[in-house]
């Protein structure tokens, strides 16, 4: 019960965003640029500046790449067996690789975990937010269609302008530098930055409208969910079995790596035009099934299951 009274705000803003669009048909496209490029910066910023880094940010940060670099190897071959075009491999690495760890996986690890589990949340969701700023933002323009044929070095320059990535840059500057801010302007950031998260779940709810049965590739969200839901929490398993780490984190490790496909993937996808249909779908098809699949997993970190991985 606790876990679907968590959901419910979710939902809800999905909805809500679903039902504005059909009524109001709102030009997603703009909503998402102010979402990318004015509301998340302050976001990455606030978050960055207000969370110290400790020891335990390099085995998390370790975990976080090696989880979404192994997904996207796995992607990338599946893709060539299928012989996907460029742009159908980059939306599946969105749709895939990157977990819905933050207004998701955080309140539920608090549940389940209670607050030191919260700590290791934040901090994931930290260096989650940096990763969907570089790699997933590389995916997004690389598959672009507006980009097709361009070079490496043009790709790249793209991801330089996005201000996410700087946003998190001067946040650590700030925190590591001891560069004071005063209450208000905090507060200020945090009015700004807090805005983008139910606005990037609005924005979804309005891509979702826009979507036509037709439209659906059956076969290559089929595989982004049993990628995102089934593949992630298995590989994580693997990865932490070798960490020594704790057993708790060992746990919430592998629980966030059962959270559905993060929301900011249909917003980089709506900005570059990367198959936003495939990967909107993917991210409410996969919110959906971890109402089943999550407490499952949850279940599985139990013991006895999870005795086998104390070291």
């Amino acid at each position: 019960m606790h876990f679907l009274i968590i959901l419910l705000p979710v939902f809800g803003i999905f909805v809500t965003g679903f039902i504005a669009q059909k009524v109001l048909k709102f030009d997603i496209a703009s909503l998402s640029k102010l979402s990318l490029y004015i509301l998340s910066p302050f976001l990455a910023f606030k978050t960055f500046y207000t969370h110290q880094l400790t020891a335990a940010y390099a085995y998390y940060a370790f975990y976080v790449l090696a989880l979404c670099v192994g997904l996207i190897i796995l992607v990338y071959l599946w893709s060539k067996v299928c012989h996907y075009q460029n742009q159908d491999n980059c939306a599946l690495i969105l749709a895939s690789c990157f977990m819905n760890n933050g207004n998701y996986g955080t309140p539920v690890i608090l549940v389940f975990f209670g607050s030191a589990g919260f700590d290791v949340a934040v901090i994931l969701m930290v260096l989650q937010q940096f990763i969907m700023s570089t790699l997933g933002t590389y995916y997004a323009a690389k598959g672009s269609s507006d980009v097709e044929g361009v070079s490496q070095r043009t790709i790249l320059k793209k991801v330089l302008r996005m201000p996410i990535v700087y946003g998190a840059l001067f946040g650590l500057i700030f925190q590591l530098l001891h560069i004071p801010l005063s209450k208000e302007i905090m507060l200020a950031v945090g009015m700004i930055g807090d805005s983008s998260i139910p606005v990037i779940m609005l924005i979804l709810g309005m891509q979702l409208a826009t979507l036509h049965i037709r439209q659906i590739e059956v076969a290559k969200i089929s595989f982004a969910l049993v990628v995102r839901l089934m593949v992630s929490p298995l590989w994580a398993l693997l990865l932490v079995y070798f960490m020594p780490i704790d057993l708790m984190a060992k746990k919430i490790l592998i629980v966030i790596a059962a959270m559905p496909t993060a929301a900011n993937t249909t917003l980089i996808s709506v900005q570059f035009n990367t198959k936003p249909q495939l990967v909107s779908s993917a991210t409410f098809f996969s919110t959906v099934l971890s109402l089943i699949t999550l407490p499952i997993v949850l279940m599985l970190v139990q013991p006895p299951v999870m005795n086998l991985l104390a070291i």
